[in-house]
């Protein structure tokens, strides 16, 4: 009889906070403005890789899956004018961690993503290997239901962590045998 009230509590619990989904692609694609890069990069990056994200688990938790991810990380960069089906560049992109909070009023998830990006041209010399992290918080005012909260948490620290990679792209200068960041 325990048993059966205890599983009656839970099942209602999952019925009024609903089910968890995973982050939204389109939710972590950066919208915001044109940023300057260096010409070599302009239509020549292609995304090769993206691993290390999670599937969702609608009973647990929200996660970042790679698709989603990949998804929005290509959005982006043809937006930004940088992507190309077969460029020069190669991106391969490695979610390594996604801290996330277990309960809270306010959830603040933080990213850390690698991002390497090689020269196909130069032998796959090695251009830019860089690990981003950032932090995004969603709050209560946000969304009431906690799942929600969280997967708005995972997208924004999503979204902030390819506008990161961008401001490192932005930076690089390449010029033949050199390749170096602004400074």
């Amino acid at each position: 009889m325990r048993n059966a009230r205890i599983l009656a509590v839970l099942a209602a619990l999952l019925y009024l906070t609903g089910c968890a989904s995973g982050a939204k692609m389109g939710n972590m694609v950066y919208e915001g403005p044109l940023k300057a890069y260096d010409t070599a990069l302009e239509d020549n990056v292609d995304v090769t890789n993206v691993s290390g994200g999670e599937e969702t688990n609608p009973a647990w938790t929200s996660e970042i899956d790679n698709d989603a991810f990949a998804g929005a990380l290509k959005q982006t960069l043809q937006k930004q004018g940088l992507l190309s089906g077969t460029g020069r560049y190669q991106l391969e992109a490695l979610l390594l961690e996604v801290d996330q909070p277990m309960f809270g009023l306010d959830f603040e998830v933080t990213t850390h993503v690698r991002y390497i990006l090689t020269d196909r041209e130069n032998n796959g010399a090695v251009v830019l290997n860089e690990t981003v992290v950032t932090p995004y918080t969603a709050t209560i005012g946000d969304a009431f239901a906690a799942i929600k909260r969280l997967r708005l948490a995972n997208e924004g620290s999503g979204k902030a962590n390819i506008q990161g990679l961008l401001d490192k792209l932005s930076e690089l200068r390449i010029q033949p045998g050199n390749i170096s960041l602004a400074q």
